[in-house]
C-alpha cells in the first residue's frame, strides 16, 4: 500500500489556509470584492453589511481594554500591540479581525467593556456599552452561566465581565429592533470558558476533599504519635508505666481546652503522676521531675515527632481523595459541556437564525488537548479534557446538523493538524507559549502579554501566545481557514 503524504493530506483537509512549499505566513487568500458574481454567471454571493459576534476570549476584540489591563499594554487575548515593525505577523489581531478586513468591512470594536475587579490595580472601570459596535464576545463569557473564569465571583481581582452568549445575543437583539437583517456575517465560538470553569471547579472540588481526607488521616496519626511521645518522655523522666501513661491521657485532655495554661498542665501533670492506690512503688531514691521546666521541652517534642509522622500519612491520604474525587466526577464535568453545546446550538438556532440571520459561522471548540496548559497536565486530566472537548463537538455539530444559514467550522480538526505538521504552515513552534511571566503569572496571561513581556528569541510564529490561546499568526491560520469554508460554501 502506497503511504499517503501528511502534509498533502492535511492541505487537501485545509484546502488552501497556508499549505505549500515556503513559509505560509507569505501566503494570502483572495477571494475577491464580497458580493461580486462568479465568472461565468451563478448566484451572486452575499454582500455583508456588517460583522457582528458573539463568544469568548477567543473572539474578543478588547472588552477588557481599559484602566489597569490597558495599563499594562494588553486587552486581547493574544501577542497585544502592532509590533508589525518586528514582524508582519505580531500585528495584535484576532481571526475575527483579519476577517473582517478580508470583508472590507470597518474593523470590529467591543459592544461593551469595562471590569469590576480591584479599584487599587485600576481594575475598577465602568461598565459602558458602545453604540454602533457589534463585537459582543468577551474573554471568559460561558454559553448561559454568567460566572466565568475571572469574574468577580470566583474571587479574581480582575473582575472580568463574562457576559453569557445568551446575553450577548439579547443585548445585541434589543439594540436592533429585535431581529437580524439578514445582511450580517455573524460569527459564534464559545465553550472554552465553560471548558476552564468546569475544570477550575474540578480542581478546586477535589482539592478541597483530597484537603479534608488529609486532616483526617494525619490528625488521626498524629493524634496517636503525639500520645505515644509524650509518654515516652515520662517515663524518662522517672514516672512508671502507669503513670506515665496516666499523665499522658490528663495532658493531651488539658491540652485540649482552649483556656489551659502552663500553671494548669502542671498540675493536672503533677495530680495525675502522684501515686495511686494499686500503682507500682516507685523506685527507691527517685526524685521528682522540675515539671514547669519540663512540660514545655515534652509538648514540643511531642508536636514535632506528631508532625513529622502525620505529613507524609496526610500528603497520601490527600492525593488519593482528590484523585478518586476526580474520577468520580470526571463524567459530571463531561455532560456539563454537551448541556452547553445543546444550548448553544439552540441559541443559534432561535435567537440567531431564527431572528433573521441568515448568514452564521460557529466554530467549534478547538482541540485544546494540543495545548501547553493541558500537556502539562497529568495523564487522567489530559484524557478528560479530551473527552470534554470531544463530547463539545460532537453534540454541537448534531444539533447543527442541516440548519439553513448556518457554516460549522471544525475548528478542533485544523488546530490538530496545524500542530501535527507545523512546517507547513509556517508555525516554529507548537508546544511552548510565546508569552513569559507578566502581571498575570505565566500560564493563562496572554490578556495583558505584549512584545514587551514574551520569552526570548523569534515568537511571531508561535502557535500559543500563552497556555491556551493563540498568538496573532496562528489567528491569522484561524481566518484563512474560516475564509476558505466561507467560500466553498458560497458565501465569499
Amino acid at each position: 500500500m502506497r503511504r499517503i503524504n501528511l502534509s498533502l493530506a492535511l492541505c487537501v483537509m485545509a484546502v488552501v489556509s497556508g499549505c505549500g512549499g515556503g513559509d505560509s505566513s507569505t501566503t494570502t487568500t483572495d477571494a475577491g470584492p464580497v458580493g461580486s458574481t462568479p465568472v461565468g454567471g451563478g448566484t451572486a454571493k452575499p454582500t455583508f453589511a456588517a460583522q457582528v459576534t458573539f463568544g469568548d476570549s477567543l473572539v474578543d476584540v478588547g472588552s477588557y481594554a481599559v484602566g489597569g489591563i490597558q495599563a499594562l499594554g494588553g486587552g486581547k487575548y493574544t501577542i497585544n500591540g502592532n509590533n508589525t515593525t518586528v514582524s508582519p505577523a505580531l500585528d495584535g489581531k484576532t481571526w475575527t479581525e483579519v476577517l473582517a478586513s478580508q470583508l472590507k468591512l470597518p474593523a470590529p470594536c467591543a459592544a461593551q467593556t469595562g471590569l469590576e475587579g480591584d479599584a487599587a490595580k485600576g481594575f475598577s472601570i465602568p461598565v459602558t456599552n458602545h453604540g454602533g459596535c457589534f463585537a459582543y464576545a468577551q474573554g471568559g463569557a460561558r454559553v448561559s452561566n454568567p460566572v466565568g473564569p475571572g469574574n468577580r465571583q470566583t474571587g479574581s481581582t480582575l473582575g472580568l465581565l463574562t457576559l453569557p452568549v445568551a446575553a450577548q445575543v439579547a443585548n445585541h437583539l434589543a439594540a436592533s429592533g429585535g431581529k437580524f437583517k439578514g445582511d450580517e456575517i455573524v460569527v459564534v465560538m464559545a465553550g472554552s470558558a465553560d471548558a476552564l470553569a468546569e475544570l477550575d471547579k474540578l480542581k478546586a472540588d477535589a482539592t478541597a476533599a483530597g484537603e479534608a481526607a488529609g486532616k483526617e488521616a494525619g490528625d488521626r496519626v498524629a493524634r496517636s504519635v503525639f500520645a505515644l511521645s509524650l509518654t515516652g518522655q515520662l517515663l524518662k523522666a522517672g514516672l512508671n508505666s502507669v503513670n506515665a501513661l496516666r499523665a499522658s491521657d490528663a495532658l493531651i485532655a488539658e491540652l485540649a481546652k482552649p483556656d489551659h495554661t502552663p500553671a494548669s498542665l502542671a498540675l493536672v501533670l503533677v495530680a495525675a503522676s502522684l501515686p495511686q492506690p494499686g500503682d507500682p512503688q516507685p523506685q527507691p531514691g527517685g526524685t521528682t521531675p522540675d515539671w514547669p521546666f519540663l512540660i514545655p521541652q515534652m509538648i514540643a517534642t511531642a508536636t514535632a515527632d506528631a508532625t513529622a509522622a502525620a505529613a507524609p500519612i496526610a500528603a497520601n491520604a490527600a492525593a488519593k481523595a482528590g484523585a478518586d474525587y476526580a474520577d468520580a466526577n470526571g463524567p459530571r464535568v463531561v455532560t456539563a459541556m454537551t448541556t452547553a453545546a445543546a444550548d448553544l446550538a439552540a441559541l443559534v438556532k432561535t435567537s440567531i437564525v431564527g431572528k433573521g440571520a441568515k448568514y452564521v459561522v460557529v466554530n467549534n471548540l478547538p482541540d485544546l488537548t494540543i495545548s501547553p496548559f493541558a500537556l502539562a497536565q497529568p495523564a487522567s486530566s489530559q484524557d478528560l479534557i479530551k473527552q470534554m472537548v470531544t463530547a463539545f463537538n460532537d453534540r454541537l455539530k448534531a444539533d447543527l446538523a442541516g440548519q439553513a444559514g448556518v457554516l460549522l467550522i471544525d475548528v478542533a480538526s485544523v488546530s490538530r493538524a496545524h500542530a501535527a505538521d507545523s512546517k507547513s504552515f509556517g508555525l516554529t513552534s507548537v508546544t511552548t507559549p510565546a508569552c513569559g511571566a507578566n502581571a498575570l503569572g505565566a500560564v493563562l496571561n496572554s490578556l495583558v502579554c505584549n512584545a514587551s513581556n514574551t520569552i526570548g528569541g523569534d515568537v511571531s510564529h508561535f502557535m500559543f501566545a500563552d497556555g491556551i490561546y493563540p498568538t496573532p499568526f496562528e489567528h491569522s491560520l484561524i481566518a484563512k481557514y474560516v475564509a476558505d469554508q466561507m467560500t466553498l460554501k458560497g458565501w465569499l
